[in-house]
């Protein structure tokens, strides 16, 4: 082989090289596309999940405080009195219970608790407080 060819072929391989080199980047921009694409809707589909999860945690929720206004008409007929610090106790210690067998935190729960409570004892109050009328 002469210079002349052996320059011609090394020529040939330094774009074959370039040429690889580029596609192998292409290549590795499709892949990263794709993944990002992927990552993109994975992302979605846990949002979604978590949309639903929402929903149905609001929606338990709303029972919750329905279920408590029920109990605070049946105190309110019966003189029961609103306040009963035992049975706030019971549903704290079960919450914290939950959070340690479930690996969450149980000042979280019981801080939720507390909120959910609050927000019972104000509906009951005011249950309570409005005169009860014959059904």
């Amino acid at each position: 082989m002469n210079s002349e060819q052996h320059r011609h072929s090394a020529r040939q391989e330094a774009t074959a090289a370039a040429n690889d080199a580029a596609q192998a980047t292409h290549n590795e921009e499709k892949d990263s596309a794709r993944s990002n694409e992927e990552a993109q809707q994975t992302l979605q589909a846990l949002r979604d999940e978590l949309d639903g999860l929402d929903r149905t945690l609001l929606e338990t929720l709303r029972q919750r405080l329905d279920c408590c206004c029920r109990i605070g008409r049946h105190k309110r007929d019966h003189a029961i009195p609103m306040m009963q610090p035992h049975r706030i106790g019971v549903v704290q210690e079960r919450a914290a219970a939950f959070a340690a067998e479930h690996g969450m935190s149980p000042t979280f729960l019981r801080a939720l608790y507390e909120l959910i409570i609050t927000e019972t004892c104000r509906l009951e109050d005011e249950i309570i407080g409005v005169t009860s009328t014959p059904a």
